[in-house]
């Protein structure tokens, strides 16, 4: 059934039948709407996009007041029980879960692109020793663009397909290496017998030992982490890559982009903060009074709320299950039980619940993070490994869109009308007097 949103223009007193599709009016249908011959057209006011929808993907499906996340239509809770990273990063590129041979070849070719050019590691050993490793990160990513000339053909399908291999096999080693360059240890080759997690694991940590062994129950929570943080939709860094990736850039650049965009604390590095709000509560005893200090407008509550979700992130609901394996293993952490207490005092006050403020993927993930052994200037790195997979779907998605063009928004001008041009000799002159004549005019 066709429906349409019927618009009466009262200045004008005309009426305009806007078709809808899909539960949505498309923008350019509101340019009709003129009060005379020579005007621009009416445009809808939407700063940091709270109600525009950018694009048409079939990837990522949030439902955020019933909590449902969905890749290519699986719900995350099974993705993240019976599936591998890789195998999440196959369905998000190929729309598809694979068979078992479809997925073993595509492990064999994202391990076999998990080495990095010798003169790439040359980029990294050129940063000082104390570099935050989400600079070295991007940095890096964008340099790879100069490696691989070829990226730039994105208009081939085989060859994006052919990228996304690259990416996701060497965004590992690149943070692996980033870490290795902050602690002043050599780098670690990828070993191709590995698993992916396993693999990255042993970038981070071999030490002298012949063969590194990964702890399985910190490689599968790894793996969890990973899949959750695959995508997320049109999220700050996603948006970004498709705007970026619209001037048909190549996935470096265009992946670099995104990374950065991930790098802000209010993106990817949201459980960091997390965790120094648990150090400054410091004990499960201050926890009441902290929650009061939030209500009265002092404090933020960190890892609580979401612009998209208003109900409880079921990302979060995986995590803390993962968690409580992990911890099993690596031993407690007296953070978890300030978060535990935070968590049951919030789920329970009347003004949370009002404001639907439920605890969200950065709530328990740093804390997992650091029980691995990971320090926080590392978490949002972790956090680029496998949203790079997202990006690229998305990117992919963008590329074989018809109706997509290079991003260009428009805006609303509220700044001078036409002005003639001061002399130098004149500027400060003039703006005295015309100070000292609207005091004049206000003393009169």
């Amino acid at each position: 059934m066709n429906h349409s949103l019927k618009v009466v223009d009262e200045r004008t007193t005309t009426s305009f039948d806007i078709p809808i599709h899909d539960g949505a009016i498309r923008a350019m249908d509101l340019r009709q709407m003129k009060e005379n011959a020579d005007d621009f057209g009416l445009m809808s006011y939407d700063p940091a996009f709270l109600n525009t929808a950018s694009c048409r993907s079939a990837i990522t499906y949030i439902d955020g007041d019933k909590g449902i996340l969905r890749y290519r239509g699986y719900a995350i809770e099974q993705l993240a029980e019976h599936c591998t990273f890789l195998e999440v990063a196959y369905l998000l590129f190929n729309g598809e879960l694979p068979t078992e041979t479809q997925l073993s070849q595509w492990v064999w070719d994202v391990t076999h692109h998990t080495m990095l050019h010798e003169t790439t590691k040359k980029f990294l050993e050129g940063f000082r020793y104390d570099a935050h490793p989400m600079g070295m990160l991007v940095s890096t990513v964008a340099a790879l663009s100069t490696v691989y000339p070829d990226s730039r053909h994105v208009l081939d399908p085989a060859n994006r397909k052919h990228q996304f291999l690259r990416l996701i096999g060497k965004m590992p080693t690149i943070a692996a290496y980033t870490y290795r360059h902050n602690v002043g240890f050599p780098y670690v080759y990828p070993d191709n017998e590995l698993g992916y997690t396993e693999n990255f694991m042993n970038m981070l940590w071999k030490m002298v030992e012949p063969k590194y062994i990964a702890n399985p129950v910190i490689a599968r929570a790894l793996d969890i982490l990973f899949i959750l943080h695959a995508d997320h939709e049109q999220n700050c860094s996603t948006n970004v890559m498709r705007s970026v990736g619209s001037s048909q850039a190549d996935p470096f650049l265009a992946t670099a982009a995104a990374a950065a965009a991930l790098s802000g604390p209010l993106h990817g590095g949201a459980n960091e903060e997390v965790l120094r709000m648990l150090d400054i509560i410091g004990s499960r005893s201050n926890v009441p009074a902290y929650i009061e200090k939030v209500k009265a407008g002092n404090f933020k509550l960190m890892g609580f709320g979401h612009r998209v979700y208003k109900n409880y992130d079921p990302r979060a609901r995986i995590i803390k299950w993962a968690a409580d394996r992990l911890f099993e293993v690596t031993g407690g952490n007296p953070k978890l039980d300030i978060a535990l207490e935070l968590e049951r005092i919030a789920l329970s006050d009347e003004y949370f619940i009002k404001r639907k403020l439920y605890p969200n993927v950065d709530f328990y993930s740093g804390l997992m993070y650091q029980a691995m052994g990971f320090k926080p200037e590392m978490f949002t790195v972790l956090f680029a490994i496998p949203r790079t997979a997202g990006w690229l779907a998305q990117w992919d998605e963008l590329m074989s869109d018809p109706e997509q063009k290079i991003a260009r928004p428009r805006q609303v001008y509220v700044g001078h009308d036409v002005r003639n041009f001061i002399p130098m000799a004149q500027r400060g002159v003039a703006a005295q007097a015309g100070t000292a004549e609207t005091v004049a005019v206000r003393l009169s």
